[in-house]
């Protein structure tokens, strides 16, 4: 079975918003710490657009770009 792959990129787009969250607070947790508090407001939102830009981009194939959002997940899920 062939699936469309604008419905991989869709699924990227959709995985990239979890991931985005995960690597803003990481970001935060590396700039200021482990107490960071409210700094994650300026952190998860750039990397939420940036995650989102990387699922759009057309420099890897759509099912690479799914896998590597979803295994980015998947590691902040099981790290965090």
């Amino acid at each position: 079975m062939n699936i469309p792959s604008g419905f991989i990129v869709a699924a990227a787009v959709i995985a990239a918003v979890p991931f985005g969250w995960g690597l803003g607070v990481v970001a935060a947790m590396l700039i200021v710490g482990p107490d960071f508090g409210v700094f994650p407001v300026l952190t998860i939102p750039p990397a939420i657009i940036a995650a989102v830009a990387f699922a759009l981009s057309r420099k890897l194939k759509p099912t690479l770009r799914l896998g590597i959002l979803l295994a980015g997940t998947a590691l902040f899920f099981l790290l965090f």
